[in-house]
């Protein structure tokens, strides 16, 4: 692995959790806002928006790793 290579993988997965940090947090606060709006006694929208938030966020991780290494 070349220096300029671990550089890029560096900036490309500090992004990414940067990423999944910041949509963790709106969509947990957004979720709070909902149930708050709704009147719910359940946080519902606060456990349901971070999770399919997350969920994505998996997917496009695996589907981004599988391609690269089909392509290399």
């Amino acid at each position: 692995m070349t220096d300029n290579n671990s550089k890029n993988i560096l900036q490309e997965y500090g992004g990414l959790s940067a990423q999944f940090a910041v949509g963790t947090a709106i969509t947990v606060y957004a979720g709070i806002w909902l149930d708050g709006k709704m009147g719910l006694r359940k946080p519902i929208f606060t456990w349901l928006l971070p999770l399919i938030f997350i969920i994505g966020m998996l997917y496009k991780i695996i589907k981004d790793n599988t391609t690269k290494k089909d392509a290399q």
